[in-house]
């Protein structure tokens, strides 16, 4: 059964995409298991780092299962399955810990949407990167023409989207979406994640929230929560919320 596997060790979650047979295209059931996983990562204060990889060798993950998608209506289709794919992939790139993406094979469509999603990314030397949808008759639904055009050149994401062109590992790492390229892409961003691990990880968390506010990624929630850890740790903070408690009127003392 296809499913997306959660291990976290010494600081490090790994999340799996665990479809092989089917080169890890995303289910219904996949999707729902990253959204859970997501929730629970942003929530546990001993994960320092998360790695996201898949099984197999040929591919990272080759986007959607056409089985999953092709029998919807219209509706169905942009609500259940666009706007959800789009609101969980918007999660991944929100999450506060930092986050590598290990490319050991074909990243294209969803997969490629996917690693966009992460903070860095390591790349195989023989993997590729495509936007294969129109092949289909459709479009990219989860952030491929948004987030991975303000990543990517605009040329490089025409030139996968409207003319069907794969990227190479180089040509990846030449316009800097790719951080670097390896023979073991997954033991690659495990020697980072180490990296990260022995680093201050309430900086790693308020360093990515200030980035995403500048690169317009959910810019108000970012702002507000830079706002909000700054209030909370003022005394009149702490006062204001002894106030109510005490059931009294707070004495600020603008500390």
């Amino acid at each position: 059964m296809s499913s997306v596997d959660l291990t976290i060790e010494n600081g490090i979650a790994e999340l799996c995409l665990n479809n092989p047979d089917k080169m890890n295209a995303f289910t219904l059931d996949m999707l729902d298991a990253l959204a859970g996983h997501l929730d629970r990562l942003d929530r546990d204060a001993s994960v320092r780092c998360v790695v996201l990889v898949a099984e197999g060798e040929r591919a990272f993950c080759t986007g959607a299962d056409i089985n999953g998608w092709g029998d919807l209506s219209p509706a169905e289709f942009a609500r259940f399955w666009v706007r959800d794919g789009h609101r969980i992939f918007d999660r991944l790139a929100r999450l506060s810990k930092p986050t590598i993406a290990a490319l050991n094979g074909y990243a294209f469509g969803g997969g490629l949407e996917l690693a966009a999603a992460c903070d860095i990314r390591v790349m195989a030397k023989g993997a590729a990167l495509a936007l294969p949808e129109a092949r289909v008759g459709i479009v990219p639904g989860w952030s491929g023409t948004q987030r991975l055009a303000r990543i990517m050149p605009e040329p490089m994401v025409r030139e996968m989207a409207l003319f069907g062109r794969r990227i190479s590992a180089d040509r990846a790492q030449a316009c800097g979406f790719v951080a670097e390229i390896a023979e073991d892409a997954r033991e690659k961003a495990r020697s980072i994640a180490e990296g990260v691990a022995k680093l201050s990880p309430r900086a790693a968390e308020i360093a990515k929230n200030m980035i995403n506010a500048a690169a317009n990624e959910d810019r108000a929630a970012m702002t507000e929560a830079l706002g909000a850890a700054a209030i909370a740790a003022t005394a009149d903070r702490d006062e204001g919320v002894a106030a109510f408690r005490e059931k009294r009127k707070p004495e600020f003392g603008g500390e």
